[in-house]
């Protein structure tokens, strides 16, 4: 026996589909209309109501458009909560477009960095690869934007808005990309001539990098005029600023002292263990992408103080699974497949890491959670998609979901429990470059 499929095992196949009337009228369904209306089970959708014990926002969402930037403006949409209180603004927003200019720009120098790290190996070497694969992506991390803050700053939006290529990178990244392995070959051939000339090789990649992200992006302002009118109609002037006297002056939290606390709960992560991704960051120099790993109630515990205390919380999940932009809804169970196809998914969270079938794929705020008898149990999240999606921009998440599909948040390290907090001095476990826990990463 060679394993191929023969006809008689084809006609087996089409007998079991034929015999079954349930399997045909699903078939006439799905041929008709979308899969999600379909399956939907309408007694999650009648029974999650969108109001939340704890509610922090009354603000509009922000849109990331076509992009992968969901970590920045995760990010910049927690940070603007303070911002807006100490202004007095009913809205506002920080540049996305300078905040990913200068990832761009100091992720092609840790990529190129990397690759002189990595000259002495094979070109099909599996970190080498990878490490070409991922030139240019538009995902981050905690840690990453963190880094990017603390080295660069912030600035309103109105002093560098969006520009088409932050709204739509697809065809920078793709210049990038080809420069930047147009560069890895060129740093690999000047490597053999010792550091100084790999160097200097960069030094001319990075140049034309900056040149082109000053194209497609605008150059960002060194110093800016910042006054305003606050919400009372009050002018406001605080003259000349540069973006980092900007983000000292109005980011409320302290965003490099935020920890990122995670779910793994894969075997080969230990609870209580830190972890790092090899070759995940964006800024040299700065505190590494690191994890400490804890069980789902932890996370839950800690996300759910922190809105108790009037602050949103930062986080990282796998997206698409189990949701509905129709209805703003995650729930695990919203989509009744098993019924639908006759057959059992039984993959836990664990092995679906295992076997690739999930992993971060987005990041979001939390803003809002509904507490009945000390027990949590749904979640109010601003999305950034725009208005147009969910419910004005915003989703309702059922436990059930948070249990299966939230990996991460990130929080401040005094919130930690003594014991995590000794855990975090931890010498981190190295997991390799494509683990799917710096996914998040590869947007």
């Amino acid at each position: 026996m060679d394993g191929t499929l023969t006809a008689g095992d084809i006609e087996l196949l089409r007998k079991d589909f034929s015999a079954t009337p349930a399997y045909r009228l699903a078939q006439n369904a799905v041929t008709r209309v979308a899969l999600d209306d379909v399956a939907i089970n309408r007694d999650i959708v009648n029974s999650t109501e969108h109001s939340v014990s704890v509610l922090l926002d009354d603000w509009k969402v922000t849109s990331q458009e076509r992009s992968g930037r969901c970590w920045l403006f995760a990010g910049l949409n927690l940070l603007r909560v303070g911002a807006m209180k100490k202004m007095g603004l009913k809205e506002f927003e920080f540049s996305q477009n300078y905040a990913m200019f200068w990832d761009k720009i100091e992720r092609a120098n840790y990529f190129l960095e990397a690759i002189i790290e990595t000259a002495g190996r094979d070109v099909d070497d599996r970190t080498v690869a990878f490490l070409l694969d991922s030139a240019a992506d538009d995902g981050g991390q905690w840690n990453m934007f963190a880094a990017i803050i603390g080295k660069h700053g912030l600035v309103p939006k109105s002093f560098m808005p969006e520009t088409h290529s932050s709204s739509s990178t697809g065809q920078l990244n793709s210049v990038l990309r080809r420069l930047l392995r147009q560069g890895a070959k060129s740093l690999r051939a000047a490597a053999a001539s010792g550091e100084e000339a790999a160097r200097a090789e960069k030094a001319e990649i990075l140049k034309v990098v900056y040149r082109v992200l000053c194209i497609h992006l605008g150059t960002p302002p060194e110093r800016f005029d910042w006054q305003w009118t606050d919400k009372d109609r009050e002018f406001h002037r605080d003259g000349m600023l540069t973006p980092r006297e900007f983000a000292a002056r109005y980011v409320q939290v302290p965003v490099a002292d935020y920890v990122c606390l995670v779910h793994d709960p894969r075997p080969s992560s230990p609870i209580g263990a830190t972890f790092t991704v090899e070759y995940l960051g964006n800024v040299l120099g700065a505190p590494p992408v690191s994890y400490l790993n804890v069980e789902v109630p932890v996370l839950k515990d800690i996300a759910a103080k922190a809105m108790q205390g009037g602050e949103p919380v930062w986080f990282g999940c796998d997206v698409g699974k189990m949701m509905s932009n129709e209805y703003g809804i995650w729930d695990a169970a919203l989509y009744d497949l098993p019924a639908l196809y006759d057959t059992e998914f039984t993959l836990g969270k664990a092995d679906r890491l295992i076997y690739h079938e999930t992993l971060m794929t987005h990041a979001m705020l939390f803003t809002g959670v509904d507490i009945a008898d000390g027990v949590t149990r749904k979640w109010r999240v601003e999305n950034s998609w725009g208005s147009d999606r969910g419910k004005d921009g915003f989703y309702t998440m059922n436990d059930s979901w948070f249990d299966e599909y939230v990996f991460e948040i990130a929080a401040r390290k005094d919130a930690l429990p003594a014991e995590l907090q000794a855990a975090l001095d931890t010498e981190p476990i190295v997991l390799p470059a494509w683990d799917p826990m710096g996914s998040l990463a590869r947007g």
